[in-house]
């Protein structure tokens, strides 16, 4: 006899009714019900949609849906939606997901799962591609910032990318209003000594609808590496100018 398979429902429920799903939005009416359709599946405390400057109708959809909507005329800036969600949030775990990209449900679970067995920080282990003749400067960025906290095993992953989740613990320790500049929210748990880890793969590149390209540059690209510099601004502020990271045997005495 086939072993019959667990609905997605019956395999979350018993850690997700401590879950609230945290979704910003700006004009995402095309995906939005299916990204609503897939939260619902992890059967959620709450779904918290930050309408960041939508005019299209998301708002009322994520109303529609039975969604807790906190709507903003104009539109807050990059990330910023992600401080205010969790700012109202009130589940134990906070899960971080995008209304522009659909992530299976069953593509969720593991993150919930994670925080739920004691993880502070669970990452999507998507590190961009490497293996190119020119590496992007966003994936370098990711990297580098990971090889700078010694967690040079996290490769790329990034708070930059979704999912990612949170337990309470940990948004206590970074602050909300931290949340907005991802890199810096992740420099602080890993400062703080949190547990962070990589949790599973989820190719949201694969999944991310093209961005509007002006000379073909990507508009985010320094705005997200403006975040590092920003991150790493905080670590050598928060340890020394080294980030606590060896000189080796050079004597900087003897040119001063």
């Amino acid at each position: 006899m086939r072993r019959q398979r667990k609905s997605v429902s019956a395999a979350i429920s018993p850690s997700s009714s401590r879950v609230s799903v945290i979704i910003p939005v700006m004009n995402e009416k095309r995906t939005l019900r299916s990204v609503l359709r897939e939260a619902r599946k992890l059967k959620p405390l709450e779904i918290i949609v930050v309408a960041n400057g939508s005019t299209d109708g998301s708002k009322e959809i994520a109303q529609a849906s039975g969604a807790r909507v906190i709507s903003y005329e104009h539109p807050l800036g990059h990330d910023v939606g992600r401080s205010v969600g969790a700012q109202h949030a009130s589940g134990d775990i906070l899960l971080f997901i995008d209304g522009d990209i659909v992530i299976p449900a069953v593509q969720l679970f593991p993150f919930i799962h994670a925080v739920h067995r004691g993880v502070d920080v669970a990452l999507n282990r998507y590190s961009g591609p490497v293996h190119t003749h020119k590496v992007h400067p966003v994936v370098l960025a990711k990297h580098a910032l990971n090889s700078m906290l010694g967690r040079g095993d996290l490769r790329g992953s990034s708070m930059t990318a979704i999912p990612h989740a949170l337990s309470r613990k940990a948004l206590n320790a970074i602050g909300a209003e931290n949340l907005s500049v991802p890199p810096k929210a992740q420099t602080i748990a890993m400062v703080k000594q949190l547990r962070v880890q990589a949790i599973h793969h989820v190719n949201v590149s694969a999944l991310n609808p093209i961005r509007r390209r002006s000379k073909g540059i990507d508009p985010l690209r320094d705005l997200i590496v403006g975040d590092h510099l920003e991150a790493i601004h905080w670590l050598t502020q928060a340890t020394n100018e080294r980030a606590h990271h060896s000189d080796l045997t050079r004597n900087r005495s003897l040119v001063r």
